[in-house]
């Protein structure tokens, strides 16, 4: 069963993404910030990360950077609802630094789905 490591500061987000994850066949665990993400990747390596780029004590882009100079070959999708630029400037930065897939709130779970079973497969 593939392992998946979602960071998002909204309880809620996680939730939803937990349970879409949980149902389709993938171990699920979650991180309210960047700083515990990487602790927990650290922790135990899941083979995919979900990350919003927007949030409190670490954001996205920094926790992209640390998590692919630690670990080069992680497989990350990037997600964000803005913030003071909007969505699409932080998710072409975190493509560009290494996310593989991005995703604009909100986004089709349908669509996120799909990402996740490619860049699994």
């Amino acid at each position: 069963m593939a392992r998946i490591l979602v960071i998002d500061d909204e309880p809620e987000m996680r939730t939803i993404l937990r349970q879409i994850l949980e149902k389709a066949g993938y171990e699920v665990v979650d991180a309210s910030n960047g700083r515990e993400g990487l602790r927990r990747y650290s922790e135990k390596p899941a083979d995919l990360v979900i990350t919003d780029l927007v949030m409190p004590e670490k954001e996205g882009i920094e926790t992209i950077l640390d998590l692919k100079r630690k670990f080069s070959g992680v497989k990350i999708i990037a997600v964000s609802g803005g913030g003071q630029v909007g969505p699409r400037d932080y998710l072409k930065l975190a493509g560009e630094l290494g996310a593989l897939k991005t995703f604009a709130k909100p986004f089709n779970m349908g669509e996120l789905l799909k990402a996740v079973q490619e860049l699994l497969a």
